[in-house]
């Protein structure tokens, strides 16, 4: 088996899906002349925050997750995005292949808290393979692993994350709250150093009530 390759040529908000999804276009490789009887291929995808710039009001609202910006040299590192497994069907030379990734706004989750946090940009994103690769032979088939090091890099924009959340939550998160409110409790669970949402609305209550 010669050396396959993979790269991300772009993602979108799936439309008519039952639960928010992105769907990544893979293009893989293998210049094989036989080619491949099929792959079962792994895939993780991990944000990588350190490479990109945030606006004021950004920081502001990662603090909740990265602690204070002059602590980000430390604590601003890779999160876990996905973790999925597909079939790639038979195909000679080069392939393209959907791969759909089911996406949650729960802001408790910190992929979650990451993307709600952002205005605009592009979320750098590494993409790891792994898996098996079912090659065609003279007699049958053989079977290799695809490599450890194969990895691609892809930008997602911000504006596709809240498109896809958009479609599924209106202009909202969890708690159905207009995004400018739901925005004011998360720097007001920041500056109180508070650990839950219910912490947060229990005390703005007391508050009220006070």
């Amino acid at each position: 088996m010669d050396e396959i390759g993979f790269t991300c040529v772009g993602v979108r908000a799936e439309a008519y899906a039952a639960f928010p999804t992105l769907v990544f276009r893979l293009r893989i490789t293998e210049p094989s002349p036989e080619g491949v009887h099929a792959i079962g291929l792994r895939c993780q995808i991990r944000i990588e925050p350190h490479l990109r710039r945030y606006g004021p009001d950004e920081v502001e609202l990662l603090g909740d997750l990265f602690g204070d910006p002059s602590r980000w040299g430390d604590t601003l590192k890779p999160l876990q995005f996905a973790n999925l497994s597909i079939m790639v069907p038979a195909f000679t030379g080069t392939t393209e292949v959907d791969v759909p990734v089911p996406c949650s706004y729960d802001l408790e989750v910190a992929a979650g808290k990451y993307f709600a946090a952002l205005d605009d940009g592009e979320i750098p994103l590494l993409l790891l393979f792994s898996g098996t690769v079912f090659s065609r032979a003279e007699r049958g088939f053989s079977v290799g692993q695809v490599p450890w090091h194969c990895e691609t890099r892809h930008r997602l924009p911000a504006a596709v994350w809240r498109e896809l959340m958009d479609r599924y939550f209106p202009d909202s998160g969890w708690l159905r709250l207009r995004r400018d409110t739901l925005r004011d409790l998360h720097r007001f669970k920041y500056e109180r150093a508070l650990a839950t949402w219910d912490e947060a609305l229990e005390l703005l209550l007391k508050e009220t009530r006070g």
